[in-house]
């Protein structure tokens, strides 16, 4: 642009001398084919009027000149420009600031903004486009946004087919899928985020099946009275807190958050499959306490959490959990998490026994050819190790602290984005090792809660050791001709080591769900089903008297469809 203007206003001067000069005979071409005659300078001199005027010309070009340097000195700073062809020095870019005198209102208002452009520190991990990642909302535009509110609506219903076909349509071993062979509404939240300030605040909240199915999974409103599962269950976040500007920014939030563990997200929509493997599916979706998010730099996360348990609106026993997350992006195409949590007294009426675990997941984008038939690839691996010690259990096996309870699993998806993202394709599965099951989603038999688990009722027990271990894989094709809209079908197989998944005979009893286990017996370990139950019923040896003789139909093998339509604005 300067050497436009410079090439300007060198035309525009030299154009206007040939211009007057060729108003004088002396200077004119002769008309016919003779030489052409020329007058020396001392005796033609160009008026005093059309001099000025040249002059006015100059100065005009010297401050547009100005003004221009002063708007791009901040971007990037220019070294003096010359040119053979300029009869009038440029002043150095570096002084065009300090002349104030030539600068327009607007010239100076750009300038303040890019100096302060170039004086804050870019938002974190706001310098590349992450929507590719698992557990990221994919989409990139916000409809409607104001300066105090930005908001936010999701919707997710799935229609289901179990291949097994249970009478009461009742599914378990699941944080996403429930009822077989109906169409559900998941959730329905609707809220968003609150920021002005540096005061912020988020609320979604959840409608549908998760306000029942999660809070069950919470044994902690079994210790102590007041009804929180009822008190929280139309939640799922809910916090306030503060931006501080230190370095890349740092959060202080308390409420209810999402917890991160097991990379997937809460919600479907964010995900490549719907129904994630056991790492993620049995890990914790959120906490109930205090986190800090430290931005050191645009690319590092460091997140402290003071919370009330794993998974837990409060506390099981008397001691809180500690925990955080530590989230590393070195490159647009690399994103590394590590969850870890610990101290934590997780198991309702056994004050002695607490839980450490380590969550970890790299994911990595390595292929990226937009506006190709397959325009990108990226896979996503999670690894998770943990134990509980104490109170009859040990972390390493049978020693003096008792059997092993511990939890051994990974998951690996691989996906494809075709035709500019309008349709994708998800691989994977994964596989865990659970003995005492304390993080295997106990099935919804008879209605049982993780508070009626800890009773430890005969459908499926969790006593210390209790072999559990289970395998899985899926895959899932997404259909999205929008950014805020999916349409998706899978196809999932599941495998456990011991009878987990709903057989044809179904989990509820005849006439309904009775909340009383001991109303029913086991029929001497042999369900209602084909497979034997073995050892872990031994509960069940004998019947109450004028009660029923009935047991939940559990299989070893489920194998689904599901459909969905998943929707974020």
């Amino acid at each position: 642009m300067l050497n436009i203007l410079i090439k300007y206003k060198t035309k525009i001067v030299f154009g206007g001398l040939v211009f007057v000069l060729g108003q004088f005979p002396c200077f004119a071409q002769s008309s016919g084919d003779g030489p052409t005659q020329q007058a020396s300078g001392a005796d033609q001199q160009i008026p005093a009027a059309i001099a000025q005027e040249l002059e006015a010309m100059r100065k005009r070009i010297d401050q547009l000149e100005a003004e221009l340097k002063s708007v791009k000195a901040p971007e990037r700073p220019a070294t003096p420009a010359t040119s053979a062809k300029m009869s009038i020095p440029l002043a150095p870019a570096a002084a065009a600031p300090a002349a104030p005198a030539t600068t327009t209102p607007e010239a100076a208002s750009l300038q303040k903004a890019a100096t302060e452009a170039a004086a804050e520190p870019i938002a974190p991990f706001s310098d590349a486009d992450w929507t590719w990642l698992n557990g990221n909302p994919r989409t990139k535009e916000i409809f409607w946004d104001t300066k105090f509110f930005t908001p936010e609506i999701r919707s997710d219903t799935v229609y289901v087919f179990d291949f097994n076909r249970p009478t009461d349509h009742s599914m378990g071993g699941s944080s996403e899928l429930f009822r077989s062979q109906e169409v559900q509404l998941t959730q329905l939240g609707v809220g968003g985020d609150f920021h002005y300030d540096n005061v912020r605040a988020r609320l979604m909240t959840q409608f549908g099946m998760y306000s029942t199915t999660t809070p069950r999974n919470d044994p902690s409103p079994g210790h102590g009275q007041w009804d929180l599962a009822d008190a929280y269950r139309y939640v799922s976040e809910a916090y306030g807190g503060y931006h501080f500007n230190v370095m890349h920014g740092i959060n202080v939030d308390a409420g209810i958050f999402m917890s991160y563990i097991g990379l997937f997200s809460y919600y479907n929509f964010d995900n490549w499959a719907y129904q994630p493997s056991y790492v993620s599916s049995n890990t914790p979706w959120f906490f109930n306490g205090v986190r800090v998010q430290i931005f050191p730099t645009a690319h590092l996360k460091i997140e402290p959490w003071f919370i009330n348990g794993w998974q837990a609106y409060g506390s099981a026993n008397h001691t809180p959990g500690i925990g955080g997350q530590i989230k590393w992006t070195p490159t647009n195409w690399m994103n590394i998490i590590s969850n870890n949590y610990g101290v934590g007294q997780d198991d309702l009426f056994v004050p002695n026994r607490k839980r450490i675990h380590s969550d970890n997941s790299i994911e990595i984008k390595y292929f990226d050819k937009p506006y190709q038939p397959l325009d990108k690839m990226a896979f996503s691996l999670t690894g998770d190790i943990g134990c509980e010690y104490g109170g009859g259990v040990s972390c390493y096996g049978d020693k003096a602290g008792g059997p092993k309870q511990s939890f051994l699993g990974f998951m690996l998806y691989n996906r494809f984005w075709f035709h500019n993202d309008l349709f994708g394709l998800t691989i994977g599965g994964g596989k865990i090792n659970n003995p005492g099951r304390y993080l295997v989603l106990l099935p919804p038999i008879n209605g049982e809660t993780a508070i009626t688990a800890a009773t430890n009722s005969p459908y499926f027990t969790e006593n210390p050791g209790d072999p559990f271990k289970a395998w899985d894989s899926s895959i899932t094709f997404d259909y999205m001709p929008k950014q805020y809209i999916t349409f998706r079908w899978e196809y999932d197989y599941r495998h456990a080591s011991v009878p987990y998944w709903t057989g044809r005979g179904g989990i509820t009893p005849p006439g309904g769900n009775t909340n009383t286990p001991t109303d029913y017996i086991c029929n001497n370990g042999v369900s209602s089903g084909s497979e034997t139950l073995g050892p872990a019923t031994a509960f069940c040896t004998s019947a109450p008297q004028n009660s029923s003789v009935w047991f939940p139909d559990l299989r070893r093998d489920e194998n689904f469809i599901d459909m969905s339509i998943l929707v974020k604005f």
